[in-house]
């Protein structure tokens, strides 16, 4: 059974001084209540000493707020700091008689996608990152790595528009379905997009026809079976298959560069990359065979954050097995959770309760008939047709932590726990978020939930079924060292 996280700060800042510094108008108070008897005197208690800003221009040194045209503004600070920031916000918002105040909201951490970069940098310095954007096609993401020099790998060809949008050079693209509509072949030759992957005869015929210029990039199949999504099983072409591949290709008179192959999205054994390599390297002599000289290895993904120096290190030790000569070789790979996936929190509402008559009270000495089944039952307002998609498309298991408690921020280490469900919003039986977990025995309606880890395969596939809304996202540079040139690079991004 999971056990519910309560929060904590999780680097060493003070909130008190960071509240004062991203909001103009809330005081530092963090002691909040929700119930409809006193939500009309919120006001009084958290806004009622304005904070005033020294207005002088200054160089920027990461604390100012900025916005790109058209898109929400950048803060400073640290993630937590903007988590309590809206939850303060919506009791602002439901003073004021607001519709949805007390909606569901992300806060991204940019400066940590910065920083994942770096990491990438330092331990893969001969690997050119290809971002995934289907893992998380956020604005503001897109045009952070557009700044650091990325590519892309998109899927689609309405993923390479809005890449192109961008002002990314389509040489920085690889249309990486190797299953494609012909009309997107036909408009990825007149974006200029020229690299893309194949598996299938068919595949060639279509592109002969309708992007005969295309640098084409053969998929191969590889061992996926430790991945948390195996995409194996819809892609990739088996070695035996590939000299038939090559021969047509050859016969079409098509330009294939090079091999690409992808262990699984989520990939937790990272030796699948070395029999992989082993594959490409196959590959690469039955391309010279063939009557090829490929001089590209797409990598594909599968990097996880808590396993990348492992998988840094065993890629490096294969391609230095098996590709011993580089010199004249491009290496290319798709990472997309590795960038976003611990960039952005959701904070959630409890908006209903349902509990046994004996615990409807929520006091400390209700009891439950089995402390290791769920007694009380929490609605909130993101579920699994929303941000938690990722529940049932991605397989995980998100669990929550305790953002505000009976109106404060401050959760004592010794509050009582009860075993709980969590649930979203539509009405829809498969809609539960947590079968079970524990939970504070006070949590009420009106309190806040927050869970870490939401940025990869969430909001990209969220959908408004019922009526529900997406939840927005609050951006923040964080409060570290490089929260100043996470802003130059977006307003560099943005004048480019």
């Amino acid at each position: 059974m999971s056990q519910v996280h309560i929060l904590a700060a999780r680097s060493p800042i003070s909130f008190e001084s960071e509240l004062v510094s991203c909001s103009s108008t809330i005081s530092t108070s963090i002691s909040i209540s929700f119930n409809d008897k006193t939500t009309n005197t919120l006001l009084d208690r958290f806004i009622s000493t304005p904070v005033t800003h020294d207005t002088t221009p200054a160089i920027d040194d990461g604390r100012d707020e900025f916005a790109v045209p058209g898109l929400p503004p950048v803060h400073y600070g640290h993630i937590d700091t903007h988590l309590r920031n809206g939850v303060m916000k919506a009791a602002e918002l439901a003073a004021d008689g607001e519709p949805d105040a007390e909606k569901a909201f992300f806060v991204a951490d940019l400066s940590y996608v910065y920083s994942q970069h770096l990491r990438w940098k330092r331990l893969l310095p001969e690997i050119e990152p290809f971002y995934a954007v289907k893992c998380n096609p956020d604005p503001y993401v897109l045009r952070l790595l557009k700044a650091l020099g990325t590519g892309f790998d998109c899927a689609s060809n309405g993923e390479i528009s809005q890449v192109l949008s961008l002002g990314v050079d389509p040489s920085r693209v690889i249309f990486a379905n190797p299953c494609k509509a012909t009309s997107f072949v036909r408009q990825s030759a007149k974006a200029g997009v020229e690299m893309m992957t194949f598996d299938n005869t068919d595949e060639l015929y279509k592109i002969a026809r309708a992007h005969p210029g295309a640098k084409l990039v053969v998929r191969i199949l590889t061992d996926d079976s430790k991945s948390l999504c195996r995409l194996g099983l819809k892609y990739g072409a088996p070695l035996v298959t590939v000299p038939a591949l090559l021969a047509k290709a050859k016969e079409l008179d098509l330009n294939v560069i090079g091999v690409s192959f992808h262990v699984g999205s989520g990939c937790y054994d990272t030796a699948a990359y070395v029999d992989a390599i082993a594959r490409a390297r196959a590959a690469f002599d039955m391309g010279k065979a063939a009557g090829y000289d490929f001089t590209l290895l797409d990598v594909g993904g599968g990097f996880e954050d808590a396993t990348f120096e492992r998988a840094a290190s065993i890629l490096k030790e294969a391609l230095d097995a098996h590709f011993p000569c580089r010199d004249k070789m491009r290496i290319i790979a798709e990472p997309g959770r590795y960038y976003v996936s611990k960039a952005f929190s959701l904070a959630v509402n409890v908006i209903a309760r349902r509990a046994p008559p004996g615990l409807e009270g929520g006091g400390e000495d209700s009891e439950e008939a089995d402390p290791e089944q769920p007694s009380v039952m929490y609605y909130i307002n993101d579920g699994v047709y929303g941000a938690f998609n990722c529940i049932m498309f991605d397989h995980q298991t998100p669990q929550p932590y305790v953002l505000c408690l009976n109106g404060s921020f401050h959760v004592p280490a010794s509050v009582d726990m009860c075993a709980a469900s969590v649930w979203g919003p539509t009405c829809d039986s498969i809609d539960v978020v947590c079968p079970v977990t524990r939970l504070p025995r006070t949590l009420q309606v009106g309190d806040w939930l927050a869970f870490e880890n939401m940025g990869a395969y969430t909001v990209c596939a969220a959908s408004q079924f019922n009526g529900f809304a997406l939840s927005n996202a609050v951006y923040t540079t964080g409060g570290g060292v490089g929260s100043a040139e996470v802003r130059r690079l977006l307003r560099g991004s943005a004048l480019a």
